[in-house]
């Protein structure tokens, strides 16, 4: 389990102290719930009874089930950004930056829809509700993207023509199918080769 470091704004729907020990309980018991059970055949009160807590108590930390599934979410594709920021501070070159961030990103969401699909379809379920967990990463993400872009533009490696909120924006745009939790599932018999066909037309397009 990794540590529950949610933006402000992922953390929308908790309550009592930030750092309070039964919050990450309660986010461990409903993580494992979902993970078997599913978010929507998981109640608060399933979870109540799994950590021996009465409703009222978790309230006191939550105030719904799907500030729960925020808590929860956050911690999955907190997992996902954080392995593809790894990869990308390992590639030497903006291009390969480029490369692995998207790679990865692919890579530890199609590892997570094997693994554990119930908590992927509650990515999928955040992603399709624009849950502000689902926000934030890919806020995360664009931002990453970002910096990749204007490091490209300073070695020289890609154009300086086309407006940077422009560049990072089509980009998103085109990389949705191997990256939104639905688009994923329909793309995943033609991974890596189709993925790796979108990132060479778009470096293509990056060059100067």
């Amino acid at each position: 389990m990794i540590t529950d470091t949610m933006s402000p704004d992922a953390a929308a729907g908790r309550r009592g102290p930030a750092d309070h020990a039964i919050r990450q309980q309660i986010i461990d018991a409903a993580d494992a719930h979902f993970a078997r059970f599913g978010y929507g055949k998981t109640t608060v009160a399933d979870l109540a009874k799994a950590i021996g807590f009465s409703k009222a108590y978790i309230y006191k930390f939550f105030d719904s089930k799907q500030a729960i599934g925020e808590a929860i979410c956050a911690q999955c594709l907190d997992k996902v950004m954080t392995a593809a920021l790894v990869s990308v501070a390992e590639a030497r070159t903006p291009t390969e930056k480029f490369r692995r961030l998207f790679s990865t990103i692919t890579a530890k969401s199609t590892e997570l829809l094997f693994q554990e699909k119930l908590l992927y379809d509650l990515a999928a379920n955040s992603a399709t509700e624009r849950w502000p967990s689902a926000l934030g990463y890919l806020e995360r993400m664009e931002a990453t993207l970002r910096e990749i872009i204007l490091l490209g533009r300073e070695t020289g490696e890609f154009e300086r023509k086309t407006p940077i909120d422009e560049t990072c924006s089509a980009i998103m745009l085109a990389m949705q199918p191997f990256m939104h939790p639905l688009l994923l599932e329909f793309n995943l018999d033609g991974l890596p080769e189709t993925q790796t066909q979108v990132i060479n037309l778009v470096l293509r397009s990056l060059a100067p």
